[in-house]
């Protein structure tokens, strides 16, 4: 797969097969949208495109809309789509001149002009240029224009990725992480830098990588303990221009994450610290990408931290049982 940071960069095709859309989540019914797209291209022995924007455009529709919560940052949801087997990843800066073309310009100027779009897989709910005037009734009653064909992708299939989105989404919100890795098709992940706490974990016997997640708009998980697996990397490139390649963890390990304010500490600021089983390297400033499998136990207070050190031993009892790893 191949990827371009700007429609600038990218060189209009002879036979673009076409989809676009956030993707949140690359979850599976977004597959079903992108197996159709593939289908498409192999009918037509064309290429695919898929045509995302970042920043996400409800950050630039309503600034002030601080409700957005995404699955995947940038960098994860590129991996996914690379997986998918897509062809060419376009991720657009998404601004308001962007958003202020009428439905003709948009099809006229970035679907044929940029693209050279000859087909275009796209729901009967899409929605696109000024204030989301444009529609796939626009994209039909220009086709023949601009030389394309629309494939409609079903009803069932869009309500797919509606439902697939709001139960992730719901399941993760819950601590429902079975519930939403079956939605997803693979692991939740976060994404995130190790960065120095206040070594409480060390003191009690469970030291602890304290995670600052790169993405703020991130959706994280209920409160609690999780059984994970951790990938480590010294050096987590961003997503670039050119041919993509699949980054390598210098190594991976398990362990337990907490995700919670520490009530019976400070009960203050939200945490997201991991545990590492059997791991005593020094990560600090290392890139995390931790894949969220089992939900072991909501977040809660202790009348001393021996009680939490008690407690936090039959967690971590739990977890080694789940991966089958001897204490």
């Amino acid at each position: 797969m191949k990827i371009y940071k700007s429609l600038d960069e990218f060189e209009p095709l002879s036979n673009a097969i076409v989809t676009i859309g956030t993707f949140d989540g690359v979850h599976i019914g977004h597959q079903k949208i992108l197996s159709k797209l593939r289908e498409c291209a192999a009918e037509r022995d064309g290429e695919t495109i898929l045509l995302t924007f970042f920043p996400h455009p409800r950050l630039i529709i309503n600034p002030n809309d601080d409700n957005l919560r995404l699955i995947n940052d940038i960098e994860e949801k590129t991996h996914r789509l690379a997986l998918s087997g897509i062809d060419h990843l376009i991720i657009t800066p998404f601004t308001r001149d962007f958003s202020n073309q009428t439905a003709e310009e948009y099809i006229s100027n970035v679907l044929v002009g940029r693209l050279g779009t000859k087909q275009i897989v796209i729901g009967y709910d899409h929605h696109f240029g000024k204030d989301r005037q444009g529609s796939i009734k626009d994209l039909k009653e220009l086709a023949e224009i601009y030389d394309y064909t629309v494939e409609q992708i079903p009803e069932q299939d869009i309500e797919d990725v509606a439902v697939s989105s709001t139960k992730i989404r719901e399941s993760l919100i819950k601590g429902d992480i079975e519930t939403a890795n079956k939605y997803l098709g693979y692991p939740f992940e976060l994404t995130g830098t190790v960065v120095r706490g206040d070594q409480i974990g060390r003191e009690i016997g469970f030291p602890t990588a304290n995670l600052n997640v790169h993405e703020t708009h991130k959706l994280i998980p209920a409160y609690g303990i999780y059984a994970v697996e951790v990938e480590i990397y010294s050096n987590l490139s961003t997503v670039h221009t050119g041919e993509y390649v699949a980054p390598q963890p210098d190594r991976i390990a398990k362990g337990m994450a907490y995700i919670g304010t520490r009530p019976t500490v400070d009960g203050m600021n939200r945490k997201i610290e991991i545990n590492l089983l059997d791991f005593t390297d020094d990560i600090y400033s290392t890139t995390l990408r931790v894949k969220f499998l089992k939900f072991i136990r909501h977040d809660q207070w202790f009348d001393s931290l021996d009680a939490m050190r008690s407690q936090i031993k039959k967690d971590e009892k739990n977890i080694r049982e789940y991966f089958g790893i001897a204490n």
